[in-house]
C-alpha cells in the first residue's frame, strides 16, 4: 500500500513536470520571459510542497503501522511473561505462608516436647531423690503421687476430697489425716500415704546376698511397723461416716510386690487390722469407682429435680387450664347476655329500636340517627 502511494506520487510529479515543460515550450515565443520564470517557480514550489505532504503522509502512515505492529508483538511477548510472573508470585507467597505455618506448628511441638522432657526429668529426679532420701522426703513424694491419681480419677480438691485435715477423737486429741475422700451420702474413706522405702532402695542397690536378705527384712519390718502404727491411731473411731477400714497407699508398686512375694500373709495381716494396702493401679481403680458414684449421685439428684419441676409444671398447667375454662365460661355467659340484650333491643313489635325510632319520626329533635342495620333488624 505504501509503495503504491509512493509510485502515485512519483507519477504525479512526472506529469506535473511534463505539463511545465509543455507550458514552457508553448509560451517561449509569446510570453514575457520574466513572467514565465515566475510561473515556473510557483509551479515548482507547489510541486515541492505536494511532494513533501505526500512523503509526510506516507511516513506517518508507516510509523503508525510500525508502532501498532511493535505494540502487538510486545503484548504477545509480555502478556505470557506477566502471567508467569503472577503465578510465580502466588506460588512464592503460598510457599512462604505454608512455611510460616509449618514453622509455627514445629515450634509449638518442639516446645511441647521440651516441656514434656523437662517434666519427665523432674519426675525422674523427684523419684530418685525420694528413693534416696529420708522417710519424710519419701512421704512427700508419695503424697504427690496421690494427688496425681486423685486428679486423674476425676476428683476435685475440697469438693470430692480434703488433704491433711485435723479431726478430734473421743479423747479430744487431734488426728491429722493425709486424705479424706468423700462419698455420696456424707460418707468418706481415709487414705494414708506415708511408707518408708529406704530399705527397699538399699535392697536393690546391694549385690551381696546376705545384705539383700537383711534389707529385705528391714523393708518388711518398715511396712509392718507402719501397719501397726496406723492401726493404733484408730482412725475408724473418728466421728465421721466411714467404712471400718482405711486405705494404706504404697506409691511404689514393685516395693509392695516384693513384700507380698516375701511374706504372702502381710496383706491379710493388714486386713485383720482394718487396713487395706493399695498401690497406684488399685487405688486408681478405687477412686474411679468413687468418681462414678459421684456421677451417678448427680444423675439421681438431677432426676429428682426433674421430677420435682415436672410436678410443679403439671400443677401450674392444671391451674392454667382451669383459668382458661373459666374464661371460656365467662365468654359464653357474656355471649348469652349479649344475645338476650339484642333480642330485647330488636325483636317484638314494640322493641326498643322501633319505639325509639318512632319518637324521631314523630318530630323529636335529634342530632344523630340509629344504625340502619339495627332499624332493619327491628323491622
Amino acid at each position: 500500500m505504501d509503495l503504491i502511494i509512493l509510485l502515485i506520487g512519483i507519477l504525479t510529479l512526472s506529469c506535473l513536470g511534463y505539463v511545465i515543460y509543455k507550458f514552457n515550450a508553448d509560451q517561449e515565443s509569446t510570453d514575457n520571459p520574466q513572467k514565465r520564470q515566475e510561473e515556473i517557480n510557483q509551479m515548482r514550489e507547489m510541486l515541492t510542497l505536494e511532494f513533501k505532504n505526500l512523503a509526510n503522509e506516507i511516513f506517518d502512515e508507516k510509523t503508525k503501522k510500525i508502532t501498532e505492529v511493535n505494540k502487538e508483538n510486545l503484548s504477545n511477548i509480555l502478556d505470557p511473561l506477566k502471567e508467569n510472573i503472577q503465578r510465580f508470585e502466588k506460588k512464592v507467597e503460598s510457599s512462604n505462608k505454608d512455611a510460616l505455618e509449618f514453622n509455627a506448628i514445629l515450634k509449638s511441638e518442639i516446645n511441647h516436647l521440651k516441656n514434656e522432657t523437662l517434666k519427665m526429668r523432674d519426675d525422674a529426679n523427684n523419684l530418685a531423690n525420694a528413693l534416696r532420701g529420708e522417710s519424710k522426703t519419701q512421704g512427700d513424694w508419695g503424697e504427690q503421687q496421690m494427688e496425681t491419681i486423685l486428679n486423674a480419677a476425676g476428683l476435685e480438691k475440697n469438693i470430692h476430697y480434703e488433704k491433711e485435715k485435723n479431726l478430734k477423737n473421743e479423747n479430744e486429741d487431734n488426728q491429722r489425716l493425709d486424705y479424706i475422700v468423700k462419698l455420696p451420702g456424707d460418707k468418706c474413706i481415709i487414705i494414708d500415704s506415708k511408707v518408708s522405702l529406704v530399705a527397699y532402695v538399699n535392697y536393690y542397690n546391694s549385690e551381696d546376698k546376705e545384705e539383700k536378705k537383711h534389707y529385705l527384712k528391714e523393708h518388711l519390718k518398715s511396712i509392718n511397723t507402719h501397719i501397726t502404727t496406723l492401726s493404733n491411731k484408730n482412725y475408724q473411731d473418728l466421728d465421721i461416716n466411714q467404712p471400718d477400714y482405711i486405705l494404706m497407699f504404697m506409691a511404689n508398686e514393685p516395693a509392695f510386690k516384693l513384700a507380698v512375694l516375701e511374706d504372702v500373709s502381710i496383706y491379710n495381716k493388714a486386713i485383720d487390722k482394718n487396713i487395706v494396702m493399695v498401690t497406684n493401679s488399685t487405688l486408681f481403680a478405687t477412686l474411679k469407682t468413687v468418681a462414678y458414684m459421684w456421677k451417678q449421685d448427680k444423675a439421681n439428684k438431677n432426676a429428682i429435680e426433674i421430677a420435682r419441676q415436672a410436678g410443679s409444671l403439671y400443677d401450674k398447667f392444671q391451674s392454667f387450664s382451669e383459668d382458661l375454662i373459666k374464661v371460656g365460661n365467662n365468654l359464653n355467659t357474656t355471649k348469652n347476655t349479649y344475645e338476650d340484650a339484642m333480642k330485647k333491643l330488636t325483636e317484638g313489635k314494640d322493641n326498643l329500636v322501633r319505639k325509639t325510632e318512632r319518637l324521631r319520626e314523630l318530630g323529636a329533635k335529634t342530632s344523630k340517627k340509629i344504625n340502619p342495620k339495627l332499624i332493619e333488624r327491628s323491622e
